[in-house]
């Protein structure tokens, strides 16, 4: 296991190249062939799914070589020690989100699952035809749709905040948007697509001021800084574990309890109930009444190693890196003629997305993974948002934290070759 999990380290200087042995991942080649040397791996694209630390991956392997066996269902060795395990890791996520406790995190496949829960059993429970919820120009797919399923359900308005050209939330349409009709604003806390931070404390004070509950998505947020959901009056927040470095099939949403405590089961069977009889089903308390089904017992104790590791580096620290990558990333992708930079707001995690005068996205990211740079290209699963934009898709360049500047330098010249290309 990393020494880096040594919590004297917290306060030595961030060393990318320390850091980067860490991750296995990073030292292979792309594109060998026979008689032909492969690319060095840059790998830009953390916001679509970040790469995974050894401790990650070997805290998975010991679990399924040494302690795997279902959770809350046994009385023998293995199960009562997978249990432990497991709902240690909920102990992790609290104390990473400073969550007042434990029974506030509930444990899901995904922000996406998250965010369908909280719309099928909030939702479902406590709004009604007229009621109107908040989101945002800027929103990812699941912070989007699960509210249309909603509203085409019960009858529920949706109104969207609009985006400033410089990809900033329009902060006074929003206030003007909190009529009393509206229940509940769901909204970014960071742009997958833009990088744009959102104010999350003030739209937390504004929305509460007129009794509405407010819920973000952390997705992007919780990789790249410090969440303090108290700090930020969070009624809801939900991220996923693998951008956290974690592995697929785990993510998290957080409640006040007392919020969870009034809010009915979304899917049933497994560990989520106390009793059953074919006359009547008993629920759990929150947060256990959420998770039916054996859960992700495995991905679970991996997103507690990432937490392990993100938390021993430091947030913070990850943070100030991540902010001198973007601010030397801008400088330079700005110098290339032609190149358009989508997101410019003052306060950004480490993302760019870009087109090129006359060139394909598509054809820019085929054109950089020849040289090694692996970026995501598309509509980022926001398309509201490309139409605000008026692109059809960008590309986007995600840094991490075991990202450095030569890996910018590789990104800016692969980009400059692929302009020369097109001429």
């Amino acid at each position: 296991m990393s020494d880096l999990l040594n919590p004297t380290l917290g306060n030595a200087p961030y060393d990318v190249m320390r850091v980067r042995q860490d991750f296995p991942i990073l030292t292979r080649l792309v594109h060998e062939k026979k008689g032909r040397a492969g690319k060095p791996l840059v790998y830009l694209d953390n916001g679509a799914s970040a790469q995974k630390p050894r401790t990650v991956i070997d805290a998975m392997s010991h679990l399924l070589e040494n302690d795997y066996a279902n959770v809350h269902r046994g009385v023998h060795f293995l199960s009562q020690r997978s249990t432990d395990l497991y709902e240690a890791v909920r102990d992790k996520v609290a104390k990473f989100l400073n969550a007042p406790s434990r029974e506030n995190i509930v444990f899901t496949r995904n922000a996406t699952e998250a965010f369908n829960l909280l719309a099928n059993s909030w939702g479902g429970r406590f709004l009604k035809a007229g009621d109107a919820v908040i989101i945002s120009w800027m929103e990812h797919h699941a912070n989007i749709v699960p509210w249309q399923l909603l509203r085409d359900r019960i009858g529920i308005t949706i109104k969207v905040v609009p985006v400033l050209d410089d990809g900033s939330l329009d902060m006074a349409a929003y206030e003007a948007m909190l009529t009393p009709e509206v229940r509940l604003v769901s909204i970014a806390h960071a742009s997958n697509v833009l990088g744009t931070v959102n104010p999350a404390a003030r739209i937390a004070r504004l929305a509460h001021a007129k009794g509405i509950l407010v819920a973000f998505d952390g997705s992007q947020a919780a990789v790249h800084q410090p969440v303090d959901v108290q700090a930020i009056d969070a009624d809801f927040y939900v991220f996923t574990g693998h951008k956290l470095y974690g592995p697929t099939g785990i993510g998290v949403l957080y409640g006040r309890k007392e919020l969870l405590d009034k809010m009915p089961p979304w899917q049933g069977g497994g560990d989520m109930i106390s009793t059953v009889s074919f006359e009547n089903t008993t629920y759990r308390e929150a947060p256990y009444r959420f998770e039916a089904g054996t859960p992700a017992i495995v991905e679970g104790i991996g997103l507690g190693a990432a937490i392990d590791y993100v938390s021993a580096l430091g947030m913070s620290a990850i943070q100030a890196h991540e902010q001198r990558l973007l601010a030397y990333a801008t400088h330079k992708l700005s110098e290339i003629d032609g190149l358009r930079i989508i997101g410019t707001a003052p306060d950004k995690a480490a993302i760019i997305s870009f087109t090129m005068d006359g060139i394909h996205p598509h054809d820019i990211g085929t054109l950089l993974d020849r040289g090694g740079v692996a970026v995501r290209v598309g509509r980022h699963c926001a398309e509201p948002l490309m139409d605000r934009f008026g692109v059809g898709a960008t590309a986007r360049a995600s840094f991490g934290l075991y990202n450095t500047e030569a890996e910018v330098d590789a990104l800016v010249e692969a980009v400059q070759a692929c302009k020369a290309f097109f001429g």
